[in-house]
């Protein structure tokens, strides 16, 4: 049996290949993709990450990391396209204007298909139309932003202020993560919903589509939420 924090070891110490095989190796014996990309995937990038800013390690390192998380998100890839549920909900997700920056971008994407959600991926440096019009196109119940800097921040502002200009506030709430980001600031630009890390984006997400579709509550936390 895999364990699955061997993963999340290889996945810190940017073993691509090792941690391939361990992916590899869960899905043959059915682990669940949730619990994979959780305690495996995402649990070692976040160990790196913290690593970094404790000046463990340095940017080189972290790229190296984020090669085997690449690595094992290209595995599982298949398997989460297939999980994606349209009914259950739809979430446009990309960093904003500006940012290029898009790991966390990936990670949360990647988890919020572990748990069924059909995710549109926008990629990097997504202006504020882009997101409108996926969101209408693909009839999106949140748009997700991410900012890994400061000073990308207010083009999240932005967006809110885009959506609610093209009268479609009502239809679609807006996430917004990233290191940077605070949920004062969710709160201060007028934004939905803040998620601190990629497992709480995915839950929240989930959450938030379920209670919208069946029009009950789930019991989850559905993080802040200004505008009901």
């Amino acid at each position: 049996m895999v364990d699955l924090s061997h993963l999340a070891q290889h996945i810190q110490a940017g073993k691509a290949q090792e941690a391939s095989e361990l992916i590899t190796q869960a899905l043959c014996e059915n682990y669940p993709l949730e619990d994979i990309l959780k305690h495996g995937l995402i649990a070692g990038m976040e160990k790196a990450v913290q690593r970094f800013r404790r000046n463990e390690i340095s940017i080189p390192a972290v790229l190296v990391v984020e090669r085997a998380l690449n690595m094992g998100i290209k595995i599982l890839t298949p398997y989460l396209r297939a999980s994606e549920t349209a009914g259950k909900g739809t979430v446009v997700i990309g960093t904003v204007k500006g940012d290029i920056q898009d790991t966390e971008k990936n990670l949360i994407s990647v988890m919020m298909r572990g748990l069924g959600l059909r995710v549109i991926d926008l990629g990097a440096a997504v202006t504020s139309e882009r997101f409108i019009h996926a969101a209408e196109q693909e009839k999106a119940q949140i748009i997700a932003c991410t900012a890994a800097r400061t000073t990308t921040m207010p083009q999240m502002k932005t967006l809110v202020q885009a959506v609610n200009s093209a009268g479609i506030r009502n239809q679609v709430k807006i996430m917004v993560s990233g290191d940077p980001v605070t949920e004062r600031y969710c709160e201060v630009i007028g934004a939905d919903l803040y998620a601190p890390d990629a497992v709480r984006a995915a839950e929240i997400a989930e959450a938030h589509c379920t209670t919208h579709n069946t029009g009950k509550e789930t019991g989850k936390p559905v993080g802040k939420m200004l505008h009901p």
